[in-house]
């Protein structure tokens, strides 16, 4: 795991997930493959091997750069900008 300058100005606590699974995908009729929590909003978006993106595609729109998993069990964390675990 490296260090961003993006990690500095998350939200302590993180921000209440918005939803339970990705708003997006439920509009569209496609299943999330994997969730993304943004740490910027709590937006919760599917990940980058689901069909729309939808957690790279808020990032970007918003400039909300660090996501955390949204998986059970799972706790990592990733920012858009530096394309690295954070």
């Amino acid at each position: 795991m490296t260090e961003c300058p993006h990690v500095a100005e998350l939200a302590h606590p993180e921000p209440v997930p918005l939803s339970d699974t990705c708003p997006e995908c439920l509009a569209v009729g496609s299943h999330p493959v994997q969730l993304r929590l943004c740490l910027g909003c709590g937006h919760v978006g599917c990940c980058d091997s689901s069909p729309h993106r939808h957690a790279s595609a808020h990032s970007k729109s918003e400039g909300h750069p660090v996501v955390r998993s949204f998986e059970p069990g799972e706790n990592w964390r990733w920012c858009y900008v530096d394309g690295s675990i954070v």
